[in-house]
């Protein structure tokens, strides 16, 4: 089959942050060879991976990012490219084990449903309100994604307000739902920990790790989280990135990896 789409046109093949498994299982969707996506890496930061159904398995190739003085590149294997869309181009006509790039993969429509209000602060922000269905189009960061809303705007929207949609939930029903979660929280803490007032809680305040964070090597100001952890939380922003102390380091931590311990004193005894 000869391959007929454009290597420049990025958005069509580059589907940003994405899991090994969650490609794989895109890919095998596939019955033919040759059909690709290049994701983030998730090992290494800057990096990407360029993943590719071929036989009767899909391949991960790492594509390492590579700066010399103001010089970038892209190294996969022992070729060197100036940029993504040349090294596409390249294995459009090449092979890499059994087949070269015929397709980009089809992309699957991600609807999530808002779970608070979002007024937004700067003019790429995409405002909404509890319950409107947005249609992801990018998912450029961990925190922020790109939108559609049914006007056909785009726009930033923060991960943690809202929710995945799955064609059956009703708005009011968000908070009662038990279906796969977008920055979800445990089911056991109540959604008030993240609703917009809780922005305003009085600082310090301590909150309790309930899940795993071993940061990227790469990112020092990120702080590691082992549960059973107390961290002091010392600032909320609103991407969901945290501030707080732990273990005598300060730094960063997503917020649906703890829980405030609600209790009169947690807030007061280091207040002072």
């Amino acid at each position: 089959m000869t391959a007929s789409f454009d290597p420049h046109d990025k958005s069509s093949w580059y589907f940003g942050q994405m899991s090994r498994q969650d490609a794989t299982d895109l890919l095998m969707a596939e019955k033919e060879g040759g059909v690709f996506l290049v994701r983030d890496s998730v090992t290494i930061q800057g990096d990407y991976v360029l993943c590719v159904r071929e036989d009767q398995k899909v391949s991960h190739y790492i594509i390492n990012k590579m700066q010399q003085n103001d010089q970038i590149s892209y190294r996969i294997g022992d070729q060197t490219f100036p940029d993504l869309p040349n090294l596409i181009a390249f294995y459009k006509l090449h092979y890499l084990d059994t087949t070269p790039l015929i397709r980009p993969a089809p992309r699957r429509i991600e609807t999530v449903i808002a779970k608070y209000d979002f007024d937004g602060k700067d003019e790429d922000d995409l405002p909404f309100r509890k319950g409107d269905i947005l249609t992801i189009v990018a998912k450029d960061e961990e925190q922020w994604w790109t939108a559609k809303n049914c006007l056909g705007q785009t726009g930033s929207i923060p991960v943690p307000y809202v929710h995945r949609y799955e064609g059956s939930l009703q708005p009011d029903s968000v908070k009662d739902s038990h279906s796969p979660a977008v920055g979800t929280v445990a089911n056991n803490v109540p959604d008030t920990t993240i609703k917009r007032n809780k922005l305003q809680r009085k600082l310090p305040a301590f909150a309790r790790v309930k899940q795993v964070r071993v940061p990227n090597a790469y990112d020092k100001t990120a702080l590691k989280l082992e549960v059973g952890d107390i961290i002091k939380v010392t600032k909320m922003n609103i991407n969901g990135q945290w501030e707080g102390e732990l273990n005598g380091k300060t730094g960063h931590f997503p917020f649906t990896h703890v829980e405030f311990i609600d209790s009169d004193n947690s807030e007061s005894n280091d207040s002072r």
